[in-house]
């Protein structure tokens, strides 16, 4: 198991249980009490938890508020299910689209999992989306940055600029995520900020997919997004009850769910 896949169960301990212990982390892992001590550091700096001799919690007031994590923490919330998800959405993707990734902690995953021989390019706000384009190294991946303003913590861009740069563009695909879907006929995100950017790509794209983890599905977030009738496909993973989704079917939308 390599750092990022153990700090994300770490924290997936966090949230069930509240406190760990630096010893039964090393134990369930096969690694060292260092190696634990490192990752509790470094999940430590982006206030994710709070260490204590021999081991860590993480209050109840941080899980309320999991929406303010930098991305870099989001990212490794839940990451086998958005891995999933992502790996779904990649086989969605032809050769000759022009797809929209928004940034967010779920599609970051996306782009590493396009296959290579599939010639694609990505519109995206995404800082993060944009260093794994460096990172891939993909010559069939073409990459195109809205630019704007850039906001730290998220590793996006928002505001004026990439809205009017949006505007020359109209994507065969757009991917993205939210922070919460309800029956009662929206999507809701988190980022007032990047919401309008987000808007736009979705009436301008041919089709919308979401990715959506099974936590999407109680959430809501504090700014309107879209309806569900401009929603063609949701991607979940397997967690999700879908006997709880049959509104969903009064707007003819494709339902995927992924192990």
């Amino acid at each position: 198991m390599i750092g990022f896949e153990r700090k994300s169960e770490i924290f997936n301990l966090l949230e069930q249980n509240g406190k760990i212990a630096v010893s039964s982390l090393a134990e369930k892992f096969g690694v060292c009490k260092e190696t634990i001590r490192r990752d509790l550091r470094e999940l430590e700096v982006n206030n994710v938890l709070k260490r204590t001799h021999g081991g860590a919690f993480i209050e109840s007031q941080t899980l309320r508020n999991q929406d303010e994590f930098p991305v870099t923490v989001r990212e490794i919330q839940r990451y086998e299910e958005k891995l999933a998800i992502c790996k779904k959405a990649a086989s969605l993707i032809k050769s000759g689209d022009a797809i929209f990734v928004d940034n967010s902690s779920t599609t970051i995953f996306l782009v590493r999992c396009i296959p290579r021989n599939v010639n694609v390019c990505i519109i995206t706000n995404s800082l993060k989306v944009l260093l794994e384009a460096v990172q891939l190294k993909n010559p069939n991946l073409r990459f195109i940055c809205l630019g704007g303003e850039l906001k730290e913590s998220n590793m996006s861009f928002s505001g004026m600029i990439p809205q009017k740069v949006a505007q020359d563009y109209y994507p065969s695909k757009a991917f993205l995520s939210c922070a919460g879907i309800n029956e009662h006929q929206m999507l809701t995100d988190s980022s007032a900020a990047e919401v309008d950017i987000k808007k736009l790509m979705i009436d301008r794209s041919q089709k919308v997919f979401v990715l959506a983890d099974h936590t999407k599905f109680s959430s809501t977030g504090h700014v309107h997004l879209t309806e569900l009738s401009s929603v063609n496909c949701i991607i979940t993973d397997g967690k999700t009850d879908v006997t709880a989704l049959d509104y969903l079917k009064k707007y003819d939308i494709d339902l995927v769910v992924v192990e």
